[in-house]
């Protein structure tokens, strides 16, 4: 019988646990016991998943410790995960500010499930890595925790995570899903396990390294496409030129890739191509193009600034005092996640030029916003009508599409629109 544990229960873990809770038992663990407290509460403050969706699958006892056929159950008790078989880790690796691989997560995780292995049991990892870290670095912490033989007393496996933050449509069970094994007969079984509960079905690699490799590249050539873009972007507001438009009469031929210009941030396409970059330095080389658009994009937010104080200059706003509403401050439309965020930097940006900023974003916490980034920030996600001097969409959430941007601008100021999405507005510039 299959027993599953999830560890790590955030963005990618919490809806993949709740899925193979539909035909396993599963028990999600984390360390904060906030969260797995909220969650056997049928509570989930990222937004994931709904108050109805947790409690179909929800039991109040370890469905893994228990027997039972299938169910979920949370808790920040590692013990509780001892009588897995199956050890699915889905912990988040960041970077640290360095722009370096910060792995110290998922190692850690890695030594706490190895204390538990037993003979026959898998380890699967959904965490994004460079090509042959499972094998080569965390495969050898849990021989070590473990004292059991890699490929003979245990097993491991690659299924890297395709989850989209705040999309309802393209849900975990409708994405298909690439997974791997470290020898052929735990590859099938791996497959098969996850064949069992993706409908949009699974892709079998050869290898764990290919797996690994598939799922940073993914990012990587958004990253870089979108660099393009945003180059494209820059050069083209110095001709004059709509840069909306100019994609939109490209898009009309059949092979043209119509990438648009914005901020990149969020735990994947702003920190992925690092790792591989990593990779490729320690074996010798040294990349050109993914570090490049990597330099593009993070720059992308003091542009964005530059802009708005240059058209507030032409209109002779006054700059120094001035007051400058942002909305939005996810890191992505229409969820919660700020997780490098580039609304960071426009903050950051007006701040040098002493602009006061106010930060509205309806869907995020503030006291997870001031916890992460900066108690001084003037933000709430309740908003009240105010004049400023200027108004940037930031993040283009569809709670903004009836905002009153008249009511809330002195008469003589400026709308910049990021993504250029506002319709029949008069808007004074964008990317």
């Amino acid at each position: 019988m299959k027993k599953i544990a999830v560890i790590g229960i955030g963005y990618v873990g919490l809806p993949l646990a709740r899925l193979f809770s539909t035909k396993y038992p599963v028990i999600g663990y984390d360390i904060n016991l906030k969260r797995t407290n909220e969650l056997n509460n049928c509570k989930d403050s990222l937004n994931e998943l709904s108050k109805n969706i947790i409690k179909k699958e929800l039991v109040y006892k370890n469905p893994i410790n228990n027997n039972l056929k299938k169910g979920l159950y949370f808790t920040n008790n590692l013990d509780d995960i001892k009588q897995a078989n199956i050890y699915v880790i889905t912990i988040p690796t960041p970077i640290y500010k360095n722009k370096k691989p910060d792995l110290r997560l998922l190692f850690k995780a890695t030594r706490d499930v190895g204390k538990f292995l037993n003979k026959k049991d898998i380890v699967i990892y959904e965490s994004t890595v460079y090509p042959g870290l499972t094998e080569e670095e965390c495969v050898p912490i849990l021989e070590k925790e473990s004292k059991l033989i890699f490929n003979k007393n245990f097993f491991v496996g690659y299924s890297p995570e395709r989850i989209n933050p705040g999309d309802k449509k393209r849900t975990i069970d409708k994405i298909l899903k690439i997974t791997s094994g470290s020898n052929k007969k735990i590859s099938l079984e791996i497959d098969k396990l996850y064949k069992s509960v993706i409908k949009a079905g699974t892709y079998l690699a050869p290898s764990i390294k290919i797996a690994e490799a598939a799922k940073i590249i993914e990012n990587t050539q958004r990253d870089i496409n979108i660099a393009f873009i945003n180059e494209l972007s820059k050069i083209f507001n110095l001709l004059n030129i709509n840069t909306k438009e100019v994609l939109k009469a490209s898009s009309t031929k059949w092979n043209f890739l119509n990438f648009k210009p914005g901020l990149v941030g969020g735990h994947c396409i702003g920190v992925d191509p690092y790792y591989l970059a990593k990779k490729s330095q320690d074996l010798g080389y040294n990349p050109k193009i993914i570090l490049a658009g990597r330099k593009l994009n993070d720059s992308m937010g003091e542009y964005v600034v530059s802009q708005v104080v240059k058209l507030m200059i032409k209109k002779n706003i006054k700059i120094k005092n001035s007051k400058v509403l942002i909305l939005g401050i996810a890191f992505k439309e229409n969820c919660n996640d700020i997780r490098n965020s580039k609304v960071f930097d426009i903050i950051k940006n007006f701040e040098e030029y002493d602009i006061k900023t106010t930060i509205f974003d309806p869907l995020v916490l503030p006291a997870l916003v001031k916890k992460n980034k900066n108690k001084n920030l003037n933000f709430n996600n309740i908003y009240k009508i105010n004049k400023y001097d200027a108004i940037v969409l930031a993040v283009n959430h569809i709670n903004f599409k009836n905002f009153n941007y008249k009511q809330n601008l002195k008469k003589n100021s400026v709308l910049y629109d990021v993504k250029r999405v506002l319709k029949n507005k008069n808007i004074d510039g964008g990317l």
